[in-house]
């Protein structure tokens, strides 16, 4: 067994070997990364398939799960669509039962987007399992090993970040 491999795992087989082509050599994690990235695609169409909405319904409804309440003009600034494309989405959402629109508690020609508790409740139904199962995986390894990984995501996780603000030359 390799010294770097946690205790009682084997390898992860082909799909982590590096690949070495007339480019960079590609790293096993790299590579794995990517495939977290492709079956986390996979996931999220299971995951809008379940609450029966399309690709932007599903950011809206994680944007209100993640952040609570939002006015119609905060939620379009985080989905990056216009105000009147907004609309559509939360009259799609109210029409399935996803969210409620209410008045504003200090602002009386405002309104808030909430989601529904059963709306939470069937979004949780799929999404918990999974996160308890990866929180699994992870209690395979030391704490040692844990923060080690922690700190690994941390970087790809700003390294994604910094390439999303690059400018094309």
């Amino acid at each position: 067994m390799d010294a770097g491999q946690p205790r009682g795992r084997e390898t992860a087989g082909p799909t982590a070997a590096a690949v070495d082509t007339e480019g960079p050599r590609i790293r096993a994690a790299t590579m794995l990364l990517r495939q977290l990235l492709e079956v986390s695609e996979l996931f999220e169409g299971r995951l809008r398939a379940h609450l029966t909405v399309n690709a932007t319904d599903l950011e809206a409804m994680e944007h209100l799960l993640q952040s609570g309440p939002l006015g119609p003009s905060e939620l379009a600034r985080r989905l990056g669509i216009s105000t009147a494309s907004t609309t559509t989405v939360v009259d799609r959402l109210v029409g399935l039962g996803h969210v409620t629109r209410e008045p504003h508690p200090t602002d009386r020609r405002g309104v808030l987007v909430i989601p529904t508790d059963s709306s939470r409740d069937r979004a949780m139904s799929v999404l918990a399992p999974m996160i308890q199962d990866v929180d699994a995986v992870l209690d395979r390894f030391t704490p040692d090993e844990q923060r080690v990984i922690t700190a690994y995501l941390n970087g790809v996780v700003e390294v994604y970040r910094s390439h999303t603000h690059a400018v094309d030359d």
